[in-house]
């Protein structure tokens, strides 16, 4: 539908309530979509090193997947938000992009973005290279986690932004900001203690299948 149909039936603020509107929509869509397939990710990859089940982790189809999905939603993401804030400060003239809350989620979604490059590039490769997470060299599968975190925590803090409209010019840049390094941080420490202790199991598991053979006087002459 052309602009021009939409001024002439609603009018000029009208036409543009319905078209941020649309806009707003798309955007909410796109993110819940990189969440859901980011949190199923994630829950899925604790649950198999809590098992030890190695079977999605080596799923490397799965992995590209997820990865193309992700950052499909991503660019809509990136699309449709620039979309609202060329509405907005159409709207409300430059001063909106003073916005700490706008500021915040730009920055975060940025950060995002480079990320995922990070992740597609180095450890998507070495992940099907290794073959699963606990595979990895101890620098790479550090990195992974990190990485990982930072991801998680900030899909879901740009959506607690997104619909945090009682934050706007309330809060400066820096106290919107301060709980995001700290759950980065902790949502890292969670995922290493996690990975030692399974890397832990799997180690003592293969000690104790290979001790047996050894000592098994029936293998002594080979």
């Amino acid at each position: 539908m052309e602009p021009s149909f939409l001024l002439s039936l609603f009018g000029q603020s009208a036409a543009m309530e319905f078209l941020r509107m649309g806009t707003v929509y798309g955007h909410l869509i796109a993110c819940c979509v990189a969440i859901g397939l980011v949190l199923t990710s994630d829950v899925a990859m604790v649950r198999e090193l809590i098992k030890g089940d190695k079977a999605h982790l080596q799923d490397a189809r799965h992995m590209e997947s997820l990865q193309r999905s992700v950052s499909w939603a991503l660019g809509v993401l990136w699309v449709t938000g620039l979309a609202i804030i060329w509405i907005d400060v159409t709207e409300k003239g430059l001063s909106y992009l003073l916005n700490p809350k706008l500021q915040a989620k730009v920055a975060i979604v940025t950060l995002l973005t480079f990320n995922g490059v990070l992740l597609h590039r180095l450890v998507l490769p070495a992940l099907q290279k290794a073959g699963s997470l606990l595979a990895l060299r101890f620098n790479m599968r550090m990195f992974a986690l990190f990485a990982g975190a930072l991801s998680g925590v900030s899909w879901f803090y740009a959506a607690m932004l997104g619909v945090g409209r009682p934050l706007s010019w309330k809060y400066s840049l820096a106290e919107i900001l301060a709980a995001y390094p700290v759950l980065i941080v902790g949502g890292f420490a969670m995922m290493v203690a996690l990975t030692c202790w399974a890397k832990a199991r799997e180690e003592k598991t293969e000690a104790d299948v290979f001790v047996p053979l050894v000592r098994n006087p029936a293998l002594a002459a080979w």
